[in-house]
């Protein structure tokens, strides 16, 4: 279990994906130059939240993106958003723009979410439009994949070292390193590459204070928790934004069949 927890750090779920479009990054197509192709997205995923009940607890994710460029400049991204978790287990957390270290824009708030595993359900607002999304919530931990399954989808090979312990943000965590190395040729890369994927555990919380990933293909991805306070967080992060619109997603409607034209 304990180990678990630790891979869950990366899980790719809808709760944990951070879409990376900085202002900065969109153009609007130029008059007359038509549908623009190409181009690319991109998804960071943050530290996972596992729904455990009777272990409340504020927080501040930090976050941190060094992507290194042909040239041997960087670009590096950073955000700090709140998260949450009650004594029932719900969840609470913020999703900010990545924004450019030390510039001028700031990181908005561009949606919250809120989930339950008691009722089971889940809403993605959008502060700004007042409007909330709810779907069905399934706690992600009852669904991680076991150590093997998922290490026989990882091309390469995967090794492991303990790290120790160390305090951050005035808790006692565990760490852990995984190295894969990827030969040659195996997904079109010319030669061998290394990723390093680093995680300390937080038996306390059930998380990862700290979470690094180190691969040449993405640059360096670092999830470090601040500012945490034990103790039930406030009742008003697991309500959504007064006045919100709430399109309820739970019970979509049934697509009717289209009606058949006699033949003549």
């Amino acid at each position: 279990m304990l180990h678990s927890f630790k891979r869950s750090a990366f899980v790719v779920s809808a709760g944990s994906m951070l879409l990376l479009i900085p202002a900065f990054f969109a153009r609007a197509p130029q008059k007359g130059s038509g549908v623009p192709d190409g181009g690319m997205r991109e998804v960071l995923v943050s530290i996972f939240i596992p729904s455990l009940p009777n272990i409340p607890f504020t927080a501040i994710v930090n976050t941190e993106w060094i992507r290194p460029l042909a040239d041997f400049s960087r670009i590096t991204l950073t955000n700090h958003r709140l998260i949450a978790r009650d004594r029932s287990g719900r969840i609470f957390q913020e999703r900010r723009l990545l924004v450019a270290e030390g510039g001028k824009q700031e990181s908005i708030v561009t949606q919250t979410e809120i989930s339950d595993p008691v009722s089971h359900e889940r809403y993605i607002c959008v502060p700004r439009e007042l409007v909330c999304q709810l779907e069905v919530f399934q706690p992600a931990e009852s669904a991680l994949p076991a150590k093997a399954s998922a290490a026989q989808k990882r091309p390469g090979s995967l090794t492991e070292e303990a790290l120790g312990a160390r305090s951050i943000a005035g808790l006692e965590t565990v760490g852990t390193r995984e190295t894969t190395l990827i030969p040659a040729g195996t997904i079109g890369n010319d030669s061998p590459l290394h990723i390093k994927r680093e995680y300390w555990y937080s038996r306390q919380l059930g998380l990862n204070a700290l979470s690094i990933l180190d691969d040449p293909r993405f640059g360096t991805q670092t999830f470090e928790l601040s500012d945490v306070t034990i103790g039930e967080p406030d009742a008003k992060l697991f309500v959504p934004p007064e006045g919100s619109k709430i399109l309820d997603l739970r019970n979509p409607p049934e697509v009717q069949p289209a009606e058949t034209v006699p033949k003549q």
